[in-house]
């Protein structure tokens, strides 16, 4: 039931009421918690902590929006290089200023440029020139004139000379020398200003008869596989000096040599007939120990490839 008070004043605030705070008392605070014995040691786990207090750096700046700061790099190895020793230290080096340009050269002028010219088609004719006089110390070129080695050699055939086979060094070495066979260009002793093409049946100290179709080198058949012609004429014998030769045509019967005026002296001999270059059928060598007809590339390439008629049968 309400008091007189109350009905007096109805506007009147209620009084206040002091809450009770018992059931929102604290009570884990330190003041109530037991203290621990003396004998108790609190545990801590080291590496949780290291971990904690290793990135407080990274959660305070996450706190105050910054960027967490980078790690620092791994400590890098220092290389210590020391200079190659060189001659050229104490080269000076030019300025780009220094360096000759192509503008600062004076342009040619037109006596300069024709005289240029001039220098080098002189230089190309001399060249030319030293070339070919070395080239006919060591090689030569020789036309056959008549019918004196038929069939080996024919009217108008061209030949090289080898001039290298017959001189001193190659004697002196063993490397040359006249020997039986050999296909010559010479100077006849009664001819000087001509030139011969024979072959070689006799040499120094060996004496030559030609009689019954054969010719005769110290009283024994001359082997001839070259095939020259049977002479129809006798020789009487005659032993051919030192430093001479005996030469006949492989036309024995159509040949003007030895047997005719003599041995021939080495010195007249030019030199020794070496490649046949022209017609081209006859390119080839001129053998001494066959009919050079056998040593054309035409009989080569025959030898090689075979005809159809040969390979049919």
């Amino acid at each position: 039931m309400s008091s007189a008070n109350d009905l007096q004043n109805p506007n009147a605030a209620p009084e206040s009421e002091e809450p009770d705070h018992t059931e929102d008392r604290d009570t884990t605070s330190p003041a109530s918690m037991p203290l621990p014995e003396f004998d108790q040691t609190p545990t801590k786990d080291e590496s949780l902590v290291k971990t904690v207090s290793g990135k407080l750096p990274q959660m305070e700046a996450v706190l105050r929006n910054q960027e967490p700061p980078a790690a620092s790099p791994p400590p890098q190895p220092v290389y210590q290089v020391k200079p190659a020793e060189s001659n050229w230290q104490e080269y000076p080096v030019p300025s780009l200023d220094q360096l000759p340009s192509d503008e600062d050269e004076p342009p040619e002028s037109g006596w300069q440029t024709a005289w240029a010219v001039v220098r080098e088609i002189g230089e190309t004719i001399i060249l030319t020139l030293i070339i070919f006089f070395l080239i006919q110390l060591v090689i030569r070129n020789f036309r056959v004139v008549g019918t004196s080695m038929n069939d080996n050699l024919q009217d108008g055939q061209y030949l090289i000379i080898d001039k290298l086979t017959y001189s001193a060094p190659f004697e002196w070495m063993g490397w040359g020398g006249p020997q039986h066979g050999d296909v010559v260009v010479f100077e006849p002793p009664l001819h000087p200003d001509e030139d011969y093409v024979k072959r070689i049946v006799g040499l120094p100290g060996e004496t030559v008869e030609v009689k019954d179709g054969k010719v005769y080198v110290n009283g024994v058949v001359l082997d001839e596989p070259f095939q020259p012609k049977t002479p129809a004429y006798h020789s009487s014998p005659v032993t051919v000096p030192e430093g001479h030769v005996y030469v006949l045509g492989d036309n024995r019967n159509n040949s003007n040599d030895s047997h005719n005026w003599g041995v021939l002296p080495v010195d007249n001999i030019v030199g020794r007939a070496w490649i046949s270059y022209w017609p081209p059928d006859l390119w080839g060598t001129i053998p001494r120990d066959e009919p050079t007809q056998e040593a054309t590339l035409k009989n080569l390439l025959e030898e090689l490839v075979p005809n159809a008629n040969a390979e049919s049968e």
